[in-house]
């Protein structure tokens, strides 16, 4: 087989996808398949609608509109605040969408009120983490302005925790969050039916909660996927870890002395290699490079040692393995380097059907 190439387990992505839908279930809290990672891939997506989800959510509009074209049944959510100069393909392919700009939010009225639709949108509240979200004391004045908008209905409130700086979505978190739909809901004498708290980061937080409160919907991609909680990338016992397995194929394979021989400056990409004298060691290449993956995010699933890499090619210290030219090399991916392989146009998916 051509390589390199990514092999996508169906069969685990699913039973994943449904493990987490019934122990999320069981507190009332919906669980919404994020398609990001894999640029909505319909083959994945309907695994995750097997497994029972049906809310889909994606950053990209042309990822939704794949998987609408492919003709997958879901709830679509574009869970990245809408470009303003976008809003047509927005609420033409996104039943929801998550929101913090109040321009953004008229826009989408303006579209909505043309196309002859009613657009669903959530307001992201700004709870810490510093990456997108109204803060909690402009939240009034923002939702009396949607009530009065056209073509709009408010479907509820969200937040977001452990993506930009860090900041754990903890009990304190989710009751304040509560709080700020209870106080909206009693201040416009309305309902707001989503409550999102999260995504795989939550984990911990479900593990060692004391009250849901009013949290009934999380946005899971990487505990899906990888089988790990998102804090501390621990293992969720019950799923699997290994759904995705990223191949290169041996390019050449030669004993050289391990450190470098000349006068050193940058590398390739600006920087400063070090490197450990290792004396002679059996040396070999890889057809893969920085320009299909994270590197950094590889974990070999042989005895071998990852040495560096350039934009097409990755050097590993291959032991006592025997490898030889032709011989395949398989890693798992953590979420940064499944995400540019998967993105990678020269990367094969090849998919286990289950």
């Amino acid at each position: 087989m051509r390589t390199p190439y990514i092999e996508i387990d169906l069969s685990k992505i699913e039973h994943n996808a449904r493990t987490l839908r019934s122990l999320w279930g069981q507190y009332g809290i919906e669980v919404m398949g994020i398609t990001k990672v894999d640029m909505g891939e319909p083959h994945i997506a309907n695994a995750l609608i097997r497994a029972g989800i049906k809310m889909l959510g994606d950053s990209r509009i042309e990822d939704i509109m794949r998987m609408r074209k492919a003709g997958i049944k879901a709830t679509y959510v574009l869970i990245r605040s809408p470009f303003l100069s976008d809003v047509k393909r927005v609420v033409t392919y996104a039943d929801i969408s998550l929101n913090t700009e109040i321009s953004v939010i008229r826009a989408l009225s303006k579209e909505a009120v043309k196309s002859g639709k009613i657009h669903k949108i959530v307001l992201m509240v700004e709870m810490g983490d510093r990456r997108e979200g109204i803060l909690p004391e402009d939240l009034d004045a923002t939702v009396e302005e949607i009530l009065g908008l056209k073509g709009i209905k408010l479907e509820g409130l969200g937040a977001n925790f452990a993506c930009f700086g860090g900041v754990k979505p903890n009990q304190e978190k989710m009751n304040h969050l509560s709080l700020l739909v209870e106080t909206v809901e009693k201040k416009f004498g309305i309902s707001l039916p989503m409550v999102s708290g999260g995504n795989s980061a939550n984990f911990i937080w479900l593990e060692t909660h004391n009250t849901i409160g009013r949290i009934n919907n999380v946005r899971l991609g990487e505990s899906i996927f990888l089988g790990v909680e998102t804090l501390y990338r621990k293992p969720i016992e019950g799923l699997y870890q290994d759904a995705f397995k990223l191949v290169g194929e041996v390019i050449e394979c030669k004993r050289k002395p391990s450190l470098p021989n000349g006068e050193t400056a940058l590398n390739a990409f600006g920087e400063s290699p070090k490197f450990e004298d290792r004396g002679t060691i059996s040396r070999a290449i890889l057809g893969i490079g920085r320009e299909d993956t994270d590197i950094n995010g590889l974990t070999p699933l042989v005895d071998v040692d990852i040495l560096g890499s350039s934009s097409d090619h990755l050097i590993l210290d291959a032991k006592e393995s025997g490898l030889k030219v032709g011989d395949n090399v398989a890693f798992t991916p953590n979420y940064s380097a499944l995400l540019s392989a998967m993105l990678s146009p020269f990367v094969k998916k090849v998919f286990k059907e289950p």
